[in-house]
């Protein structure tokens, strides 16, 4: 592109005279041909730039929408990414105050919960206060043997359940009849129904006498270590008859073969036995046998506390075996023992209980009952 450096003043002499001006170009054209051409090609210079500077121009406008348009796409993209941006930070709040809002709403509930049941035991406790004051306000010296009556009760109950003891629960119970009917209520009379329903049912239970068994097998346990044992296990032999000298004087041949027999017998016995004979044991075997009758005794002892009866019998009737195939049959000792086993196999140990004590529920509803009415009218006598 060309610039023009004429001045405002040279344009209006131009527009003044050009007439003039033309005429002195002309002139000067004719004058000097060289500067024609000169100007000529200024002209096509002036045109060429002309067309540069729009073509110039055409570019510049093409970068500049094209920039433009590169900005707008680079702007929404950064929006988007933004918008975008946005969505996930907003989901990641929401996360954050539903987890928020969760912990809160159990921590609430965690704290409503306590409260609730701190309220309910201070509630049970202002109830038992209450039932106390009234049990010390209101108490009447015949309370004292309804309180005596439960106690020994359920004493009766512990004595008959975990230490199956009929005879102490028996005793227990009768007592405590003795002060119910000391009450002379006649309200009482279906408790006292149901404890002598109860002292019946006790002694009708059948009376073990379990430190008296634990005595005997204790007593044989002690003697097995002095049983002797059998010198050798042999099979029974044939019983002989024996033959007897008759009256008859024919038979005098057979009466003095008779004769001398019966005479070579107090020297010398002969016996027939039938079978195989059992070897003797070993020393070591004669431990382990008196040790494992010992064992067995023990297993009876135990079964009697727990009242077992099949292990009890059981372990008797093995040690009566062990005994009888072992041990000398022919010793006193060995057969009063053998006597004894046989005994103690034969005792029941085994007792069926009843379930619980009919009694034990209804004086406890009784006491209940009163101390409910005592509170009762204590609680209207603050109001009034």
């Amino acid at each position: 592109m060309t610039t023009n450096n004429t001045t405002p003043e040279s344009n209006k002499k131009d527009q003044a005279h050009p007439a003039q001006d033309d005429k002195s170009k002309s002139v000067a054209a004719t004058k000097n041909p060289q500067s024609s051409s000169d100007y000529e090609q200024l002209q096509k210079q002036a045109k060429k730039g002309v067309k540069l500077g729009g073509l110039a121009i055409v570019i510049s406008i093409l970068l500049s929408g094209g920039v433009t348009v590169y900005t707008q796409q680079n702007y929404q993209a950064q929006i988007a990414d933004l918008q975008t941006q946005l969505l996930q930070t907003q989901k990641q709040l929401k996360a954050q105050l539903d987890s928020s809002l969760q912990e809160t709403k159990e921590v609430t509930n965690h704290a409503v919960n306590k409260t609730e049941t701190a309220l309910a035991q201070q509630h049970k406790s202002i109830e038992s206060l209450q039932m106390a004051l009234a049990e010390v306000k209101g108490r009447r010296p015949n309370d004292w043997l309804l309180a005596e009556s439960d106690y020994l009760v359920k004493l009766a109950g512990r004595k008959l359940f975990l230490e199956h003891d009929p005879e102490s629960a028996t005793l227990l119970m009768e007592s405590a009849d003795q002060r119910i009917a000391a009450l002379n209520d006649p309200s009482l009379v279906p408790l006292r129904k149901a404890m002598a329903t109860d002292i019946t049912t006790l002694k009708s239970i059948p009376l073990i006498d379990k430190d008296g068994l634990v005595l005997r097998l204790t007593s044989l346990s002690q003697v097995v270590d002095k049983l002797p044992l059998a010198n050798a296990i042999l099979p029974d032999s044939v019983e002989v008859k024996k033959e007897e000298v008759t009256g008859n004087i024919d038979n005098w041949k057979t009466n003095l073969l008779t004769s001398a027999k019966n005479f070579a017998d107090k020297f010398i016995t002969f016996r027939t036995r039938d079978g195989n004979a059992i070897p003797l044991l070993s020393p070591e075997q004669h431990f382990f046998l008196r040790e494992n009758l010992k064992m067995q005794l023990e297993t009876a002892i135990k079964a009697v506390y727990d009242e077992q009866q099949e292990i009890y019998t059981t372990a008797l009737n093995t040690a009566d075996k062990w005994s009888k195939s072992y041990l000398n049959q022919t010793d006193n000792h060995v057969i009063e023992f053998n006597k004894a086993l046989e005994s103690l196999s034969k005792q029941k140990i085994q007792v069926t209980y009843p379930v619980k004590l009919q009694s034990q529920s209804i004086l406890t509803d009784v006491i209940h009952e009163r101390l409910r009415r005592e509170v009762t009218s204590l609680i209207k006598e603050d109001k009034e």
